[in-house]
């Protein structure tokens, strides 16, 4: 049984009409723990499972840690995630909800990454959050769906935090046929390690993750993202994360689904000057999704930037 699900690829009409083009989602937030995590997460988990490996390790206070517990649980093997002081009491307790066992170890995620690579034992599979082929050969089976599903989009929209999802989404570009397909990596300012990245010529350390969309929150992209703007036509967008926010909004009211600020950057850039926007006449959206976000917490975050 595979760990991640087939998901639909969703016309928007109120994006469409707002933007002027015929925009798709791809609906990543229906996975089974809520992000497209789960499908390179699934395919690294079952590969090291076959491996040979007894259990798993991870660090992540978000959606990654939840989508290898979720893994762990589908193919009965031991989860053990290492999360910094910062995550929250929800994340942590998705996380045990899948029968993982939850560390708190250091401040950032650099913190409990470390910790995590010391518990390692040869009977143990590390499972990366982003920087591993295997995560980005299981992201790109999103597009061969899309591929499935419709026509060939003139661009495509992801989000881009470590760049996990960045590498998955131009893999499954190039392996459907699809190079000429340029794809936009929207970010939110605070967290613009791409974008930094971008303009200093090579990947570059943040001091710090100022913004709310925390899932974007690696301070430094990993160098397989970066090499990409080489090989593939790739446009970095920043945008704000009141926009973010909005356009979250815009999705739990057109759509019905709730999905994090990290995410809601993806569908913010359709607002945005975009060189390969303006030239585009359909447009894909990956949906990425998120857990570590409440109704309440959204709404406190609109309160906010209104004011």
């Amino acid at each position: 049984m595979a760990i991640h699900i087939e998901t639909p690829t969703l016309a928007s009409r109120a994006l469409s009409l707002a933007t002027g083009k015929d925009v798709r989602l791809k609906m990543e937030a229906l996975q089974p723990s809520g992000s497209f995590k789960t499908r390179g997460i699934g395919h690294a988990c079952e590969t090291y499972k076959a491996r040979g490996a007894r259990r798993f390790i991870s660090s992540s206070g978000g959606n990654a840690g939840y989508a290898v517990a979720y893994a762990g649980r589908m193919l009965a093997t031991p989860v053990t995630v290492v999360v910094p002081a910062t995550t929250s009491e929800r994340a942590k307790h998705l996380i045990q909800s899948e029968g993982a066992q939850v560390i708190v170890h250091g401040e950032s995620w650099m913190e409990a990454n470390a910790r995590a690579l010391e518990l390692m034992t040869p009977a143990d599979a590390f499972i990366h959050p982003f920087d591993d082929p295997l995560l980005w050969e299981g992201h790109a089976t999103m597009i061969d769906e899309l591929a499935r599903q419709g026509e060939r989009p003139d661009v495509v929209v992801c989000s881009v935090g470590g760049g996990g999802l960045l590498c998955g989404v131009v893999q499954g570009l190039q392996r459907n046929g699809w190079r000429s397909v340029p794809v936009i990596a929207a970010e939110t300012a605070g967290a613009d390690s791409f974008a930094q990245a971008v303009q200093a010529g090579a990947p570059v350390m943040l001091p710090g993750i100022s913004s709310i969309a925390t899932s974007l929150g690696a301070r430094q992209v990993c160098d397989r993202a970066f090499a990409l703007i080489r090989e593939h036509a790739v446009e970095s967008v920043v945008v704000s994360d009141a926009a973010a926010v909005a356009a979250c909004e815009q999705i739990l009211l057109e759509h019905r689904v709730l999905v994090e600020p990290a995410c809601g950057a993806s569908v913010a850039a359709l607002q945005s000057a975009s060189a390969s926007l303006q030239e585009a006449r359909s447009v894909a959206v990956i949906l990425c999704g998120g857990v570590g976000v409440t109704a309440r917490q959204l709404s406190q975050w609109s309160m906010q930037f209104a004011a």
